[in-house]
């Protein structure tokens, strides 16, 4: 399948989501999108996933960022979110997928409350 045929002007395939930058309020780039979460009923994306610190993708933390978090900037090609990499640090994160619970509400209102976005 040619790149061209997994985007059109409001669509995107997933493979193209994953690895995009994420910029912050100022600018500067904070990480990469890891992954993005779906909910399985409504098919929203929930979550974007953002990949930040570490080492060239070693010892990387794991950020779930509200997707209504973040908008596509075309001049930078990635997606903007209105936090700093220092506030970036004290959202919450995981380390490893294991000591992270999905089906969890409180934590969805936790990570939501975060970024002042309501829980859908």
């Amino acid at each position: 399948m040619a790149l061209e045929d997994r985007e059109t002007f409001s669509l995107i395939g997933s493979d193209k989501v994953e690895g995009t930058n994420v910029y912050g309020a100022d600018g500067e780039k904070v990480g990469y999108i890891e992954r993005v979460m779906i909910d399985k009923v409504s098919g929203k994306v929930s979550y974007a996933v953002l990949s930040f610190g570490g080492l060239l993708g070693i010892g990387d933390d794991h950020y779930p960022l509200p997707w209504q978090a973040l908008k596509y900037d075309t001049n930078l090609g990635g997606y903007v979110t209105g936090i700093t990499q220092d506030q970036l640090r004290s959202a919450p994160k995981y380390a490893d997928e294991s000591s992270w619970n999905w089906s969890d509400p409180a934590t969805a209102r936790s990570v939501n409350a975060y970024y002042g976005v309501p829980v859908a």
